[in-house]
């Protein structure tokens, strides 16, 4: 084991023999750091974390509790081969991410450059090789072999296939399910949400009565179709319905003011 002297090592923590631990790092209580983990100057984990495996960490990364680096890769044909996982400098990794070595079925590494972000409960699967300054934001995930290029932005919830390239520069939105390769600077958008209807059952489990809930099943219709603006049709079904607080809440609402536009119902058209 090699512990630079001005490292800082909480008691509780445990740094097996042969890790190499760099100047300047601070190893927060009760981590774990495995007999081949190398980390640079200045790493910091600040606590609950387990870094393991043939892993180097670069220069100043951070990595938040419950985070798990450098474990056995979630394929089944792995059989304990010597592989490897390389973490760029000032990366920031952050609660519950996942981040799995390369297998001998594939490059044999899994590979991150600098500036990355890794937000909570995010996943970077095994021969996986991931760019500079790349973001992957809550639970987003990137399966094995996969190829992100710098500058790449992941929303919440998103995830690439198996085999697929993220061209540099490129967005994925949130909810994305990526299954085929993305070029340079494109946007990848999942199916846009769209309004379903009423809440009916929410309604009567509120104790709304009946003519209530009829006269605004009437006035959504009228609202959502028709002629004129949404927000005129609005006002007139406020007005027509004068008294109704249902209809009067839906078309307060539509009559606010919104730097996000309303949901829509799908249109037949």
């Amino acid at each position: 084991m090699s512990v630079d002297p001005t490292a800082i090592i909480h008691p509780s923590s445990i740094v097996e023999e042969g890790a190499t631990i760099g100047p300047d790092c601070k190893v927060g209580p009760f981590c774990l750091v495995g007999p081949d983990v190398v980390l640079g100057r200045a790493v910091e984990l600040l606590s609950h974390v387990v870094v393991t495996g043939n892993t180097t960490i670069g220069d100043a990364t951070r990595i938040w509790p419950t985070a798990s680096v450098g474990h056995q890769p979630q394929d089944l044909k792995f059989r304990g081969e010597k592989t490897r996982l390389e973490i760029g400098a000032r990366c920031m990794i952050r609660e519950g991410v996942s981040i799995n070595p390369g297998t001998e079925g594939g490059t044999g590494i899994t590979r991150i450059g600098d500036n990355c972000l890794f937000m909570l409960g995010s996943h970077v699967g095994h021969d996986s090789n991931v760019g500079n300054n790349v973001i992957l934001a809550n639970h987003a995930s990137i399966a094995g072999h996969v190829t992100v290029g710098d500058d790449a932005i992941f929303g919440a919830l998103s995830g690439a296939h198996q085999f697929v390239q993220i061209g540099k520069g490129a967005i994925i939105g949130a909810l994305s399910a990526v299954v085929n390769d993305v070029i340079p600077y494109g946007m990848a958008v999942p199916q846009k949400t769209e309004l379903g209807g009423l809440n009916l059952v929410g309604l009567k489990r509120r104790g709304a009565d009946k003519a209530s809930i009829n006269a605004l099943r009437i006035a959504f219709g009228e609202i959502f179709e028709g002629n004129g603006t949404l927000k005129d049709r609005a006002a007139n079904a406020k007005t027509t319905y004068a008294g109704n607080q249902l209809v009067e809440d839906v078309a307060d609402f539509l009559l606010s003011e919104s730097s996000r536009s309303f949901l829509l119902p799908k249109s037949d058209v």
